[in-house]
């Protein structure tokens, strides 16, 4: 683990990043005692508050944690695919709402993404998929139900289909187009979405499920995303339209 003192980056991010960099080619394995304080600042050749410093980076990335006592220490972190999601998340909410993405871009690849999962969830659903998505379907069918509770619904509905995929490299990945994308597109769609339509799609999804018939899911997906589409398009050519007119 080697970092460059002529370079303009922050020492303690270069060491961060020679540590992350250690542990991801697996210099550094998991619940493995990183070299103490002390032995860091003599190896990089920097103070021991550097070394503080890199080593708080690690750990809000999750990659180390750190333990008191005798045999405390800092120590390779075990993440695992529930800790990843939340970081997974967030990040593509910021990246989304930080960027010039469009809908029509970030609507492709979220659809595109839950469809790799249709062939997977057809063949290793099980009855509690079924049914948090059937209870899912009754829940957006009643009448009172506020904007923000649907769109929670329609989250915990894909969500539900991705789980059913059974494969954790799957969802660690579709976390982020189901429950970043997903409440983004909601919040432009919802003033002109049809929820009835919306549910006939999801019912067909989950009738499909049912029958372990994968095409049909696909194409299921295929028309909600085109739809989905379809309103984002709308709604901000209206909003365009409104702003010019002022």
């Amino acid at each position: 683990m080697k970092i460059d003192p002529n370079d303009a980056a922050d020492l303690s991010a270069q060491i961060a990043e020679a540590i992350r960099d250690a542990i991801i080619n697996g210099q550094l394995i998991v619940d493995e005692r990183l070299p103490s304080e002390a032995e860091l600042a003599e190896q990089f050749d920097v103070s021991r508050s550097t070394v503080r410093e890199a080593l708080k980076r690690l750990a809000a990335q999750s990659l180390i944690r750190t333990q008191r006592g005798a045999f405390g220490g800092a120590f390779v972190n075990r993440i695992s695919f529930e800790e990843a999601h939340g970081q997974q998340i967030t990040t593509s909410t910021l990246l989304l709402s930080m960027n010039a993405v469009s809908f029509d871009v970030a609507c492709d690849a979220r659809f595109a993404m839950e469809r790799a999962c249709a062939p997977f969830a057809a063949q290793h659903r099980n009855a509690d998929h079924l049914a948090t998505m059937r209870a899912e379907i009754h829940r957006q069918s009643q009448p009172g139900l506020s904007d923000e509770s649907w769109c929670a619904s329609d989250v915990a509905f894909h969500r539900a289909l991705v789980d059913a995929a059974d494969n954790p490299v799957l969802s660690y990945q579709l976390a982020g187009a189901v429950e970043a994308m997903q409440p983004l597109m909601n919040m432009i769609t919802f003033t002109a979405r049809s929820r009835e339509r919306i549910i006939a799609l999801h019912t067909d999804i989950t009738d499909a499920l049912e029958a372990h018939d994968s095409a049909s899911i696909e194409l299921s997906l295929i028309e909600l995303s085109s739809y989905t589409k379809t309103l984002g398009d709308d709604v901000i050519a209206a909003k365009k339209s409104a702003k010019q007119e002022r």
